[in-house]
């Protein structure tokens, strides 16, 4: 499965030195972390939003397609600070074993 999210991370870490008016990624990298950040809130309301309306009835079609682009950006999100999605699993992985409750109050998180 991982798999996956590591071809992909090579593909957004080699389109990241691309021209921006021919990569949607380079355009991204190019206009900064803020712009990466818009994307990935839009992406995660309407992620949100596809849920809410999965819920519903409407089918989870929607919601899949957004989870795909919310996923995508965060990628794009992470290569900017040059980490890449096995960082990321690695900590999922650790967290194994783990209550949720308990990884939470680790953190001193609500």
């Amino acid at each position: 499965m991982s798999d996956t999210l590591s071809k992909l991370a090579a593909i957004i870490e080699e389109r990241k030195a691309a021209d921006p008016s021919t990569s949607y990624v380079a355009k991204l990298q190019h206009e900064g972390m803020n712009k990466i950040l818009q994307k990935v809130g839009e992406e995660a309301v309407e992620t949100i939003l596809a849920a809410r309306d999965a819920e519903a009835g409407k089918g989870n079609q929607e919601l899949i397609h957004e989870t795909a682009d919310l996923w995508f950006h965060c990628l794009v999100m992470l290569a900017q600070q040059n980490i890449g999605p096995e960082e990321i699993l690695k900590e999922l992985d650790n967290r194994f074993g783990t209550s949720g409750l308990d990884e939470k109050a680790s953190r001193g998180t609500d």
